[in-house]
């Protein structure tokens, strides 16, 4: 065994552990995983507190609600998680979306404004829930990569013009949409204030340095400590600072939100939209943390482990949770094994939410903004954009709609037209499957894309097609269309050989169209034969009565070989030389 193997408990997927994870590690648990878990914990506590409360702030809601979604969420996750690593919690794109989603509902009442981030909590979870009992993990591959990166970048520009208010102290009102922000902004831009522009420049530029050279220290605390000692021996809240005040202390009591069915409804779109990001965000990074360590990670689980999360973020008093990429790194890096470490995290936030929130009272706001800021800068993701613009253009198209409706019209539109255009591109594509006409190659029985390939042997009497993709409802009527027009300007033809090779589904459209087809072409004289047809496809095409009279008049072959063969063979060379392709060439 592997010294990385030997490292991490044996995760059991058996039993009672398939219904509760902490099951399948705790009875493997000694004092040698306690140590890195315990170091892991408090490290990820000293970088949670101070961003937990700055997200709280930005998704709209008191700082010290950031404490609470990181106290009873962190230890469902631990029961129910399948990552050791994966560090639960508030994170910025989710607060911005809550914030997004509440601010147009509450009407500017503080108490409702609670209420319903409690309720989006529990719709979110309940959601995730659903999605993980049900094993709909794969629906997020809706979500292609170049619509989340679009998504992503936009909020993440979304997020720091939201905090521009708190970095130069303006009097300006809250505002949600970029435009709006940028209106506010502007308009309030004679109202800065001086001192907190240095608390925010300094804040930021200690920040950046601390993680640029000194990145194992809790730089965001470390601020947030020096910062708040400057700010009560300078008295900052009494020359025009703003700062947090007064903290509540404790934890609060578990309690269902009382709202009616109009606001679930209303509440409805923004849930499944938070669900499926904050899903998407943690379960990336808890994969991409489970290949290092070589453990495994359960997507429906941890579905099921989130979701449970968020039902008790609901029931707490706080907003909806996810597992964070920066604090899951940290938390891999300083050595966690299981998911105690969440335990150790939520043990330290809860001790200071019950004993040190005096210790924030002159905190500058314009501190958490500057938190916020940094946090948020590498979402910011040029090099995708650039990547997916050269590799593919309809990515970058999908990305581009993403990122501009995003930053115009709002967090849920961006996120819906940009997984209206994937889907719109994948059902555009996959009904016009890419079709190629093939050649043998001189002395093999090997057949090529005559497109690509020169020096290939074929005969003006029979065209043999391959046909990459699906033959179904979306598809059969163009590939029908594309292959008669082919033999309507051949006039010399007497064989169609349909290599299927590529053909992995059907459905009774393409049966009705293959037979279709045949009839068409044989109204012509032209023999419709069959190569290499896949045993799903040979299934549906039997159930549909095709297949059997294809066989009958022997027009199905085990490959194209045998279908040429069958039709007289080839009888003339397409190039002008005689090369066969080389084998590092392109194939299809």
């Amino acid at each position: 065994m592997s010294d990385t193997a030997q490292a991490y408990p044996k995760q059991r997927r058996t039993g009672a552990a398939r219904f509760l994870p902490l099951l399948g590690w705790l009875p493997e648990y000694n004092g040698r995983y306690l140590r890195h878990d315990l170091i892991a914990g408090l490290t990820v506590a000293v970088m949670l507190v101070p961003q937990s409360m700055a997200y709280a702030a930005l998704a709209g809601m008191p700082p010290v609600t950031g404490l609470y979604a990181a106290v009873v969420p962190l230890l469902v996750y631990a029961m129910f998680g399948t990552s050791g690593s994966l560090a639960v919690g508030p994170v910025a794109i989710t607060a911005l979306m809550t914030s997004a989603a509440l601010a147009p509902l509450a009407g500017g009442d503080p108490g409702r404004y609670a209420a319903l981030a409690g309720l989006l909590a529990l719709l979110v979870g309940a959601i995730q829930l659903a999605m993980g009992v049900l094993r709909l993990g794969a629906v997020v591959n809706f979500m292609s990569h170049s619509v989340l990166a679009g998504f992503t970048s936009a909020a993440a520009i979304i997020i720091a013009a939201s905090q521009v208010k708190d970095l130069l102290g303006l009097d300006a009102e809250r505002a949600e949409g970029f435009p709006e922000i940028v209106s506010s902004v502007w308009h309030a831009a004679g109202t800065a204030h001086g001192l907190t522009v240095v608390i925010s420049v300094v804040s930021i530029a200690g920040l950046v340095l601390l993680k640029r050279f000194w990145p194992k220290l809790p730089g965001a605390l470390l601020v947030v400590a020096g910062v708040t000692a400057a700010s009560a021996m300078l008295s900052f809240g009494d020359r025009g600072v703003s700062i947090l005040t007064d903290v509540p202390s404790g934890l609060p009591m578990p309690a269902l939100p009382t709202l009616s069915a109009q606001d679930v409804t209303a509440l409805l779109p923004a849930a499944l939209a938070i669900a499926l990001v904050a899903y998407m965000e943690g379960i990336a990074v808890a994969k991409a943390l489970a290949a290092k360590s070589k453990q495994q990670v359960n997507p429906d689980t941890e579905l099921v482990a989130v979701g449970a999360a968020n039902v008790s973020a609901g029931m707490f008093a706080a907003f909806p949770v996810a597992g964070g990429f920066s604090r899951s790194a940290v938390n891999f890096s300083a050595g966690a094994r299981t998911p105690f470490a969440t335990v150790v995290t939520a043990l330290v936030v809860a001790l200071t939410a019950l004993l040190l929130t005096p210790a924030f009272y002159h905190l500058p706001k314009a501190v958490l903004g500057a938190i916020i800021v940094v946090a948020v800068v590498g979402l910011i993701d040029v090099k995708s954009a650039a990547g997916a613009w050269r590799t593919r253009r309809v990515d970058g198209i999908a990305l581009g709609i993403t990122f501009v409706v995003t930053l115009l019209a709002g967090v849920e539109p961006g996120l819906a037209a940009g997984v209206a255009f994937s889907l719109a591109v994948f059902l555009w594509r996959s009904s016009r499957p890419h079709q190629a006409e093939l050649g043998r190659v001189p002395g093999t029985d090997t057949f090529r894309n005559v497109a690509r390939y020169s020096g290939l042997t074929t005969d003006p009497h029979i065209a043999v097609v391959r046909v990459d993709g699906p033959f179904y409802f979306a598809s059969a009527q163009q590939v029908e269309d594309s292959l008669t027009g082919l033999v309507e300007e051949r006039p010399e033809l007497h064989t169609l050989v349909l290599d299927a090779s590529a053909v992995n589904d059907a459905d009774a459209d393409g049966a009705h169209a293959l037979a279709e087809l045949r009839e068409r072409l044989g109204d012509r004289g032209i023999t419709l034969r069959l190569a290499t047809v896949r045993g799903p496809v040979r299934d549906l095409l039997t159930r549909a009565g095709v297949w059997q009279s294809l066989r009958e008049a022997n027009q199905v072959h085990p490959d194209v070989a045998a279908a040429v063969s069958a039709a007289g063979g080839f009888g003339r060379s397409s190039g002008s030389g005689t090369r066969s392709p080389s084998p590092t060439q392109e194939v299809f």
